[in-house]
Order: structure tokens, then sequence, then C-alpha cells
């Protein structure tokens, strides 16, 4: 009789204790992954950002206002140190890139270019990309945020830093707009 009281006062919370613990370390490494794949996407991007502009300087010089959006947003995103950081850079490269693309249509012989059109590609494939490791992050942080709050495991993250709340990410107003390029 003792024993059985010693097991289900003392065993099984600890076993309890380790299970959830556990939990939200599974869950703050899968939110943990999917931000460096996120990372790693807006990264190659960002490679791609001079090799894009240098094909587009060539026939559209002048058009130095969209070149030069382009290129602070590169900068903005690499120098992104949080996931609200990097969604508000990738807003502002979403939009840039938007807009040079748009520009494009104006110069046929740059549309026709082979080098932009790869690169263009290569930017819409990292573009669709980007867009399934956001889901797949924000799901991640749903996952952990929503096991940090729901009893019992509350009372076993609420001491833990690793365990902290974590942001979404989220479209930034200017990446949900279209550019608006005149001629």
């Amino acid at each position: 009789m003792l024993i059985a009281a010693l097991v289900v006062l003392v065993i099984i919370p600890i076993f309890g204790y380790i299970a959830l613990y556990n939990r939200l370390v599974a869950a703050a490494n899968k939110v943990d992954a999917a931000w460096a794949n996120i990372d790693a996407q807006l990264t190659r991007r960002s490679d791609l950002v001079p090799n894009l502009i240098e094909t587009v300087k060539g026939y559209a010089s002048h058009e130095r206002e969209t070149l030069d959006a382009v290129i602070t947003a590169r900068a903005a995103g690499l120098s992104a140190s949080s996931p609200a950081a990097a969604s508000a850079a990738d807003g502002a490269m979403t939009g840039a890139l938007r807009q040079l693309f748009a520009l494009a249509e104006a110069y046929p012989q740059l549309r026709a270019n082979e080098n932009f059109l790869q690169l263009q590609q290569e930017v819409s494939r990292l573009e669709t990309s980007i867009a399934e490791y956001h889901q797949a992050y924000n799901s991640s942080v749903q996952d952990l945020n929503t096991l940090r709050e729901t009893f019992p495991s509350n009372l076993v993250a609420g001491s833990k830093p690793k365990f902290a709340a974590r942001e979404y990410f989220e479209a930034s107003e200017e990446a949900k707009q279209v550019p608006k390029i005149s001629f």
C-alpha cells in the first residue's frame, strides 16, 4: 500500500514532468529548425540579387530608384536578427523584386536576356520555397506556443527561457502591395 502511494505521489509526476519537458524540447527544436530553413532560403535569395541587379543595370541603368530599393532590401535582409526583423526585410525584398520584375516588362531586350530569365525563375522558385517554409515555421510556432500555454505543460515551460513564446513570421504591408511602376 505504501509503495503504491509512493508510485502515485512521486514516480508518476516525475515521469509526467520528463514527458512534458521532452515534448517542449522537441517543439522548440522544431521551431529552430524551421527558422533555419527560412534563413537559408532568404540568404540564397539575397545571394542572387547582385547578379540580378548587374543584369538589369545593362538595360535599365536609369531606373536607379528601383535598383537602390533592391540593394537596400538586400542589406536589411542580411542584417536581420529576429523573425520580426527578417519578416520586415523579407517584405521589403519581395516588394522591391516585384518592382524590378515589373520594370523588366518595359524592356523587351531584358525580358529576352537568358541570364535575366534564369535569375527570375530561380527567384520565383525561392519565393515559393520561402512561402512554404513560412507556413511550416508558423505552424511550428503555433504548436510550441500552444503547448507552452496549456496545462500542465505551462508549469514546465514557464520557468525555462528556451521555451519562451516565439514570434510568427508575418508578411509586411509592403509585401502585400502591388508594385507601382510609371514610365
